[in-house]
């Protein structure tokens, strides 16, 4: 299974429209968007193609592809418009024998992990930063970074998850950086 993690749309439609591409190009199974898909929150600018609403019907019409979690930033309002659940905080994920630990990021975190076996994998987005290190009992905390407002200097990215790896990429399709379990 071939899966694409994208996570802190924000609203933002080219971000959206990236994603699509990138999982056409990929040929990817699934989507994971790991939370803050509408609202670009407080905290944030607004997106320089900030529309909600055509995100919402680009994504619906991808909704059997997509799973998802919930983000700080995401409410009950948009699981109204949105046509694939977005409520859960956090999903276990298994991926040929590897467990992977998928939520946000703003409740668990690298300085909050939830409680998990040597070698599992906690998935984060929340940061806008990627992220591909190891701390605990052999884990591993990953990070696809931003697709629409990165931070910290970085460029907008995702993860393919495939055959045992995570490859972080940027929207040329550039591996940044990448793991193999």
């Amino acid at each position: 299974m071939k899966i694409l993690i994208a996570s802190d749309l924000h609203g933002d439609f080219d971000a959206a429209k990236n994603v699509i591409c990138a999982f056409e190009k990929e040929k990817a199974d699934r989507i994971l968007l790991l939370g803050d898909i509408l609202y670009h929150g407080p905290r944030n600018d607004l997106p320089p193609s900030y529309n909600p609403k055509a995100v919402i019907e680009l994504l619906n019409s991808y909704k059997e592809f997509i799973l998802a979690v919930r983000g700080n930033c995401d409410t009950e309002v948009d699981q109204m418009v949105l046509a694939f659940p977005i409520l859960a905080d956090y999903s276990y994920l298994f991926f040929d024998g590897i467990s992977v630990f998928a939520t946000h990021g703003h409740r668990f975190s690298l300085e909050n992990p939830p409680l998990l076996r040597a070698g599992e994998i906690l998935l984060t987005g929340h940061t806008h930063l990627y992220a591909i290190t190891e701390f605990g009992d052999k884990n591993h905390y990953l990070n696809p970074g931003s697709c629409a407002i990165p931070k910290g200097g970085n460029e907008k990215t995702y993860m393919i998850y495939e055959n045992r790896t995570f490859s972080l990429k940027n929207f040329d399709g550039k591996t940044l950086d990448k793991i193999v379990f």
